[in-house]
């Protein structure tokens, strides 16, 4: 099964929009290991989320333990629940084919996020595993966004509106979606008019400060589906306490009920 049939599927067993970014930090964590940590949050939140998306960075600093974990994190996911490897790899093509390789065979990861600065060549090896997710940074959700991918070429077109673009004419294995950030509604709405049928992976709530309403109002699709939404911190640190998973779920079932509270609005 493709993995956008796979995300839809898990998506309505699971009445959800919600990704929980499995993102781990030491100095925030309560005093468990990093393996066991993890469990416990899949374990509390499995029935209530889209996917998982690991980031790759707080694993691998860790050194090869933290490898180890992320390993074993993926294997402790049920098989249904799509798991999105977060690592942001764009490079020439066959330095490209190992990070593909890497991620979707070696990891076993369902969909991987991808940089295009470099082009569709540095992209392709992820798009030729054809029954697996490819992510394209778009429109980021940091601040720095701004620095180059509002930058207008002579046609009055920005940076992420001609990423957005490509994407779709790249998109012919139907395996492609795109990073758009929570943290620029305005942007997100067109990328979604320009888009309408692609998958929309939607970090920057919570923390990050993105307006949950604007996100299910212009991420979604004609249908309600579709838009991936990303929470982190704040599920995973809902406690320090021993009662962290519990707190965890709690969170993450205020969150999937309030986005589907705004999707069936949205839908009158």
């Amino acid at each position: 099964m493709k993995f956008g049939d796979r995300l839809l599927a898990t998506s309505r067993r699971n009445k959800s929009l919600l990704c929980i970014g499995l993102d781990p930090d030491p100095e925030l964590m309560p005093e468990v290991s990093l393996l066991e940590f993890n469990k416990a949050i899949v374990d509390a939140t499995v029935d209530l989320v889209c996917a998982y998306k690991p980031n790759l960075a707080f694993y691998e600093a860790l050194g090869i333990d933290g490898l180890s974990v992320l390993q074993k994190t993926i294997e402790h996911i049920p098989d249904y629940i799509p798991v999105i490897g977060d690592g942001k790899r764009g490079d020439i093509g066959n330095t490209a084919k190992a990070y593909a390789k890497a991620l979707f065979v070696t990891f076993g990861f369902d969909a991987a996020t991808v940089n295009p600065f470099l082009g569709f060549d540095s992209i392709e090896p992820f798009i030729d595993y054809k029954e697996k997710g490819v992510f394209v940074l778009c429109r980021t959700s940091n601040p720095g966004a701004v620095d180059f991918q509002d930058l207008v070429d002579a046609r009055g077109v920005t940076l992420y509106e001609a990423v957005a673009q490509k994407a779709k004419e790249w998109n012919v294995h139907g395996n492609i979606g795109l990073v758009v950030g929570a943290t620029y509604p305005s942007d997100l709405r067109m990328i979604r008019q320009l888009c309408p049928e692609m998958l929309l992976l939607i970090p920057g709530i919570g923390a990050q400060g993105g307006d949950l309403d604007s996100v299910v109002k212009y991420g979604v699709d004609a249908h309600g589906e579709k838009a991936i939404i990303v929470a982190a911190r704040q599920i995973l640190y809902a406690s320090r306490g021993k009662d962290f998973a519990e707190a965890a779920r709690r969170c993450a079932q205020e969150l999937r009920d309030r986005i589907n509270q705004l999707v069936s609005q949205a839908s009158r």
